[in-house]
């Protein structure tokens, strides 16, 4: 008899002991997965498979796991997702294990291959523009040995409340300036060194995903770590991330660590939405005379290369820094400064693509 316990337990592709798949398995999940390529995601007009929202994928038998990491808008692609299985003869049940986050539509990551580009202040930019456009947004800081996000939105250290949901006890993120907060740095001692090793890393990571009670929300934006390690690697697993933005300098030293974190993305299957060159260039407050401090053209040969858009090139302002050590993002503090300006354009753009109920409040804009 086939053996139909746990049927959703990761099985690494590279285990030692993993016997090959015999030619009628393996011929089985090549028609599963060509089944599975014709249910196309309406708002990034790709099919579920290329998108990365089918994962662990197995084949026991007569019988199809697997699981579909999806939004809160796009529980009806369960059905599709049976109706085009049902074309196989042969499979008995296909068993599918919605993973999603209760409440939220979109989630997107930010992302940068190395430290100090600026990842931080972007995904804390990006949020409070959003939520200048009417979105509900929430911020989940997943750089857990940099937690940076509760100082730039002017949160200090907290009891962080434990509520009753109908689905269990949930985490009750914190809110600054309309943007819902979930930090280990809300959590951990001020100052202190968080040294934390794999089994731990992915216990907390995991409950940051799976036990936090975001409400209804247009966006959550996870900050993740720098480069590709398994911090990021475990959040992408276990997140229904739907496509995520790339943060990098103009210096070809950043440009390529980006491409590797990129092609990181690229294995597993997540969708690169497009890149944000940070620090692009100093605007001179006498003459206006753009200056390229780091170099130029990093963000746009990325972008040509990769064939990603560009979505924006944001310039260095000491705004921006003394926004981030007072906790006021610049959007929100001065709307018309330049970098406010290309992150409302970000924002405006993220909505007209996954957003539609929000075509009011652009056309307010």
């Amino acid at each position: 008899m086939p053996n139909h316990e746990s049927p959703f337990v990761r099985i690494p592709h590279n285990a030692p002991d993993a016997a090959p798949e015999n030619p009628v398995t393996a011929a089985r999940k090549q028609a599963v997965v060509h089944c599975l390529k014709q249910v196309m995601e309406p708002t990034l007009n790709n099919n579920i498979v290329d998108l990365g929202m089918v994962r662990n994928l197995r084949v026991v038998d007569n019988y199809i796991y697997l699981r579909l990491y999806i939004g809160a808008h796009q529980l009806g692609l369960e059905e599709q997702v049976q109706l085009a299985l049902g074309d196989l003869t042969w499979c008995q049940k296909a068993y599918v294990q919605l993973c999603t986050i209760p409440g939220v539509r979109t989630t997107l990551a930010v992302s940068s291959g190395k430290g100090g580009v600026g990842k931080s202040t972007t995904a804390v930019n990006l949020a409070a523009a959003l939520t200048k456009t009417g979105a509900k947004v929430g911020l989940l800081d997943a750089d857990i040995y940099g937690p940076n996000i509760p100082q730039m939105l002017g949160l200090s250290q907290g009891d962080i409340e434990v509520i009753d949901t109908p689905d269990g006890q949930r985490f009750k993120p914190l809110e600054a300036h309309g943007i819902k907060v979930m930090s280990v740095g809300l959590l951990a001692e001020p100052d202190h060194s968080l040294a934390w090793r794999g089994p731990v890393l992915h216990k907390i990571i995991t409950q940051f995903i799976q036990d936090v009670d975001w409400g209804e929300l247009d966006y959550l934006l996870i900050d993740l770590p720098p480069g590709t390690g398994d911090a990021q690697i475990t959040i992408i697993q276990e997140s229904p991330i739907c496509g995520v933005v790339m943060v990098t300098t103009p210096q070809q030293v950043a440009v390529s660590d980006v491409r590797r974190s990129i092609h990181m993305f690229h294995q597993v299957g997540v969708p690169v939405l497009g890149l944000v060159e940070n620090m692009s260039y100093l605007i001179c407050g006498c003459c206006g005379e753009r200056t390229p401090v780091f170099g130029s053209g990093g963000g746009e040969q990325m972008a040509q290369e990769l064939k990603t858009p560009l979505l924006g090139q944001v310039p260095l302002d000491p705004k921006i820094c003394q926004g981030g050590d007072i906790g006021q993002p610049l959007p929100l503090a001065d709307e018309n400064a330049p970098i406010s300006r290309v992150f409302e354009a970000i924002a405006l753009g993220f909505n007209q693509t996954f957003s539609p109920d929000l075509k009011q409040a652009i056309a307010a804009l």
